[in-house]
């Protein structure tokens, strides 16, 4: 397996070399320098588009009126609404099972 991983970069390596050479880009080849500083200029460079405009934060949404805020001032539950919620919840659990 070696082997072919090996003969596998070795041959491309070789076709990357003749197609720089057929390409004409000899001194690529020989040297490995890819960017001439003579070469530099002939080329514009490509305008950066401009950045797309960051997003702004969020805002928080406010509290709808269904939702009551807990206050001091709620009823404390007595002993007999507690005693009527369990009884409904047992009879529910019942009729389920």
């Amino acid at each position: 397996m070696l082997e072919i991983v090996l003969f596998c970069v070795i041959l491309l390596a070789a076709g990357y070399w003749a197609t720089m050479f057929v390409m004409g880009r000899r001194d690529d080849v020989i040297h490995g320098k890819f960017v001439h500083a003579e070469e530099a200029g002939d080329f514009a460079p490509a305008a950066m588009p401009a950045p797309p405009p960051f997003p702004k934060r969020p805002v928080k949404v406010v509290q709808s009126a269904s939702v009551q805020p807990a206050t001091a001032e709620a009823k404390p539950v007595d002993s007999a609404a507690l005693q009527s919620l369990l009884a409904a919840i047992q009879q529910d659990l019942k009729s389920v099972a």
